[in-house]
């Protein structure tokens, strides 16, 4: 028996005790998860077809691990304009094993309210000490996407960038799209952390993306 099941916005066609690369899920290792958009199931010579779903039906599986996928090198040219920009991407995937495929039967769980966004366990330890965690963004260079990549990875403060080093943060924020330059981050930090937004401000001015 096969079905083709709809995971993570993605269609795969699956089988019992088959192993699946799909986009991360937000399930803990080691955990069960079911998966009700069945579009199709095949057994020997029967075709069931799904409008878009088959009712009833559920594929049901096992989360093995979280990874990362290979590093994907993405790269920008523009003629006579000297533009080149290079990035590298690595996809959050999550490895599932698939456990059973049923036909029917199967009870779809009711619809969940919108949960709120859950904090990243960093900001949320930040907050739990200081009442709240820094904002980054005041920092030359830091844009949105990098001070959230930065508190995921446990950079919640200006304190805690101030004691980072810049070839760590350049590693952390790897996958950010763009030419970022860390050298001054932690000293335009330790400013912000003692409170010396005049020193910080000029100083500021001067830069340029985070770079003097």
């Amino acid at each position: 028996m096969y079905a083709i099941v709809e995971i993570a916005g993605h269609q795969f066609k699956v089988e019992k005790d088959q192993r699946v690369f799909v986009n991360r899920l937000a399930t803990e290792e080691g955990s069960k998860v079911d998966f009700d958009n069945v579009l199709l199931i095949g057994d020997g010579n029967n075709v069931t077809l799904g409008a878009p779903a088959i009712d009833g039906a559920q594929v049901s599986a096992k989360v093995l691990k979280h990874l990362k996928g290979d590093k994907v090198i993405v790269f920008k040219k523009k003629r006579r304009k000297g533009y080149r920009v290079k990035n590298g991407h690595r996809q959050s995937l999550t490895e599932i094993v698939i456990e059973s495929i049923t036909a029917s039967g199967a009870k779809k769980a009711a619809p969940k309210k919108e949960a709120k966004k859950a904090e990243p366990k960093a900001e949320a330890k930040a907050k739990k000490a200081t009442g709240k965690a820094d904002d980054l963004k005041k920092i030359e260079g830091i844009g949105p996407k990098i001070a959230s990549t930065l508190v995921e990875a446990g950079i919640a403060t200006y304190a805690d960038l101030a004691k980072a080093k810049p070839e760590a943060i350049s590693e952390i924020i790897a996958d950010v799209r763009g030419n970022h330059v860390t050298d001054t981050w932690p000293a335009q930090a330790q400013l912000a952390a003692d409170g010396k937004w005049d020193e910080l401000k000029k100083w500021q001015d001067e830069l340029d993306g985070g770079k003097a």
